[in-house]
């Protein structure tokens, strides 16, 4: 038996800002969007570089406040990357831990992604 990665879902309130910081912040692109109707709630796809996750607009779907560690082979590269789009809502830093070095950013909904150093 083999398991796959696991797909998060991250809780979003506005298809405006969920889209603002995951695709326009973090770099992330949509592999695909779903509404049951056209005034219907969000759910889509979203991939970067091997990540994917699931973000909904869909109330039974997740709670907001999740944390998500994703492991990251040139964390400085990312870092730089994301200081450069100067997202008015977040200047992330790496912080030095005990079990390594960490890049941590806030959605708009209240879920953490900690991007975790691979090497040193």
């Amino acid at each position: 038996m083999q398991f796959s990665s696991a797909i998060p879902i991250l809780r979003s309130f506005s298809e405006a800002k969920a889209k603002e910081f995951y695709l326009d912040f973090l770099g992330f692109t949509v592999e695909w969007e779903h509404r049951f109707d056209p005034d219907a709630p969000l759910y889509m796809e979203i991939r970067r570089a091997g990540l994917t996750l699931h973000v909904s607009e869909h109330h039974g779907d997740a709670t907001p406040g999740a944390t998500l560690i994703v492991p990251v082979d040139d964390i400085d590269a990312l870092h730089v990357e994301l200081n450069a789009r100067q997202y008015r809502h977040a200047r992330p830093c790496i912080d030095e831990r005990d079990w390594g070095r960490e890049m941590t950013v806030w959605d708009p909904f209240g879920n953490r992604i900690r991007f975790s150093a691979t090497s040193s």
